[in-house]
């Protein structure tokens, strides 16, 4: 079935990140005061003010140039949850997270970024994650790759790094939604890797994989805002990834976790380290 989706869209979806990043985010970046930033579900899980506005420019803006499609945003999500059912139903749906890493760009810490992703009939077919503080945009097509655009032209391919033995992976690695004993469990393990770390930004985490600047990428909480631009990202850069049990991601998952690797083989290689 055709992809209901160009590369020119994807870019014009780009252009409406990047407006939204200079517009409603970055001039709100390190000038909040305490009461623009409201604690959602914990101390950790925040939004501000440019996550509000910046989402009802990024939906009014996706609503202008493709009439008739679903918009699904974090913070419209939130007050009604039954907006997550357009992405398997949708002829054509975004979702859209419109400040990713918001308790880093609460906190002051440069490392957040824009992210869309666009959904038909389940599948996730488009995906872009911008980023307003270096000014490049990441694009992922279904079967047609992943590129990184500057500012000035310049475009770059992306490719996932090669694989390497477990014990040379870097990993990036999200335990914290894991139930016990699991997440300890899986916490013992990470010596296994050369190196780990997390970013608390899905957004550069995947824009790093794909660009083949880590080998995994391990999260548990699935939702589709934080994870299916990226998803294909890394897909179309190559990658390789996949519930804990093996199982396809889609959009519409929320639970199951996600293992990305660079290779299928090099990602039954992590798994087995990680899970045994």
């Amino acid at each position: 079935m055709p992809i209901p989706f160009s590369t020119a869209d994807l870019i014009q979806l780009g252009a409406i990140l990047c407006a939204a990043g200079a517009e409603d985010i970055l001039p709100r970046f390190g000038k909040l005061q305490q009461h623009q930033i409201r604690e959602k579900t914990s101390a950790f899980d925040v939004v501000t003010e440019a996550d509000e506005a910046a989402e009802r420019a990024i939906a009014a803006g996706i609503r202008a140039a493709f009439p008739g499609a679903a918009v699904v945003g974090e913070e419209a999500a939130g007050r009604d949850p039954g907006m997550l059912d357009l992405l398997g139903t949708a002829d054509l749906a975004f979702v859209v997270d419109p400040l990713d890493g918001t308790k880093n760009f609460a906190s002051g810490l440069p490392l957040f970024g824009v992210m869309a992703a666009v959904v038909a009939r389940g599948q996730v077919v488009g995906g872009v994650i911008h980023d307003p503080v270096g000014q490049t945009t990441a694009y992922a097509l279904r079967d047609q790759g992943a590129w990184l655009d500057a500012v000035g032209g310049t475009r770059t391919e992306l490719h996932v790094a090669r694989p390497l033995p477990v014990a040379q992976m870097h990993g990036i690695v999200s335990t914290n939604f894991l139930p016990e004993p699991q997440r300890s469990q899986v916490n013992g393990r990470l010596s296994c890797f050369a190196s780990t770390n997390w970013f608390r930004c899905a957004a550069h985490e995947y824009r790093l994989a794909a660009a083949g600047h880590c080998q995994v990428l391990f999260y548990n909480k699935l939702m589709p805002w934080d994870h299916a631009a990226g998803w294909l990202l890394h897909r179309e850069a190559g990658g390789h990834s996949a519930h804990f049990d093996g199982s396809a991601y889609l959009p519409t998952h929320t639970t199951g976790g996600l293992l990305c690797a660079p290779s299928q083989a090099s990602w039954n290689e992590v798994h087995a380290a990680l899970f045994g």
